[in-house]
């Protein structure tokens, strides 16, 4: 007799599968909701420059080239034309206030002198023929007016005794009024020539101040002429050191036409260009400093050029102090040049991550797995040549990957190896 086979339900291979199927599901779960997913690279670790976030000083400079230039300096300008016929002083010597530089021949300068010369000496001999006339005339008033009172001194008493002697009737009146008018008469002649020598006199005076005014000017202007020729040597106008382009004997110069410079040389100043960006940054007073020869020296702006050339302006600088021993005109020194005021805030070392980011996220080293570094936002403020300032994302001792990020692509995580 047939026994009716009853089939299970839960055999081992059928419980098997279910196991296996679990464990995928359970897998993709795992892997859904708590792997992590985030796309990884493997970067060596030796070829990357890690920098730490520390709490610090935040200084505010620029690097910026300065040029070192005297302090001050005088320049020679030809001013009469000529000739060059003798080169005193070659351009690098040292030379003291009064020193013959060059010589220079004109000869219609000379031959123009020469006839101004004699212009004004003929005008000044005319002023003195004037004034000699003034002096003679009055003179010749002075004498009329002797000759007046030597007549009224004979005349007077004359005419007193004849008054007297009509007066007793023992002379006629035709011979009284004869003596009378010829002594009213030399009155009123006194009178008069001596109203008009006074007129004279007041004029005269005025005359002879309007003369000797003229006479004056007329020698300065014969002073002036005689040292138009002195113009034809040129001196140094200071102590310094004498700095010309090439000049040769027989070289033409013009009028005005810049022959060199003179440089003193017991102080310096820097002329520095900077980027047109910092000028509303730029003011004066500001600080700057640079070393020289294992010293540093501290700078300060005390002139602003706002003229932009190429994209930059200039500035002078100027020593706090002494100009440090050694430096001479021409050489170039790079200066830190202050911007704002030093404060106490995050700094992170600066690299070259920051063109690749913006400043706007860095990779930082997980403090729990030293080997992996993640991919984190974060926001920079200022910068300069050591350190930029740390404003969000990051604290101090976070360890930041700033060698640049180029070959890193959109990996939001590396593994160092």
């Amino acid at each position: 007799m047939d026994k009716k086979i009853v089939q299970k339900k839960w055999t081992g291979k059928r419980l098997l599968l279910i196991g296996l199927g679990i464990l995928i599901l359970s897998l993709i779960v795992y892997q859904l909701l708590f792997a992590d997913n985030r796309s990884t690279l493997n970067v060596n670790k030796d070829r990357l420059s890690i920098g730490t976030v520390k709490m610090g000083e935040f200084k505010d400079f620029i690097p910026v080239t300065g040029n070192v230039e005297p302090g001050e300096t005088f320049y020679l300008d030809a001013i009469e034309g000529g000739i060059i016929a003798e080169i005193v002083r070659e351009s690098g010597a040292i030379v003291e206030k009064g020193d013959t530089i060059l010589t220079l021949t004109n000869s219609n300068l000379q031959l123009e002198v020469m006839q101004r010369e004699t212009q004004l000496y003929e005008q000044i001999n005319n002023l003195r023929q004037t004034r000699l006339l003034l002096d003679q005339n009055d003179l010749s008033q002075q004498a009329q007016l002797a000759e007046i009172d030597y007549q009224l001194n004979l005349l007077k008493p004359q005419y007193i005794r004849f008054k007297s002697l009509f007066e007793q009737k023992l002379i006629s009146e035709r011979e009284f009024e004869e003596v009378r008018e010829n002594y009213e008469y030399n009155v009123k002649r006194k009178q008069l020539t001596y109203r008009s020598y006074k007129n004279d006199s007041v004029a005269r005076v005025f005359q002879l101040r309007q003369l000797s005014n003229s006479e004056a000017r007329m020698q300065r202007s014969l002073d002036a002429v005689g040292k138009i020729l002195n113009n034809l040597t040129l001196k140094a106008s200071r102590d310094g050191q004498l700095a010309t382009p090439q000049l040769e004997v027989g070289q033409s110069v013009s009028s005005g036409q810049r022959l060199g410079q003179i440089d003193v040389m017991n102080n310096y100043k820097i002329r520095v260009a900077i980027d047109e960006l910092y000028l509303p940054r730029v003011d004066l007073g500001q600080n700057g400093s640079f070393t020289f020869s294992g010293g540093e020296y501290n700078l300060v702006i005390n002139k602003i050029y706002p003229t932009i050339s190429n994209g930059r302006f200039e500035v002078d600088m100027v020593f706090e102090g002494e100009s440090p021993e050694g430096i001479r005109r021409g050489q170039t020194v790079r200066i830190k040049l202050e911007l704002g005021a030093t404060e106490e805030t995050l700094l992170l070392p600066v690299g070259g991550f920051y063109k690749d980011t913006g400043g706007n996220w860095a990779y930082v080293i997980n403090p729990a797995n030293k080997d992996e570094a993640v991919k984190q936002p974060i926001r920079l403020g200022r910068k300069n040549i050591d350190y930029y300032e740390v404003l969000e994302g990051l604290a101090a001792g976070d360890q930041v990957i700033v060698s640049g990020y180029e070959n890193y692509g959109d990996n939001e995580k590396l593994s160092l190896e």
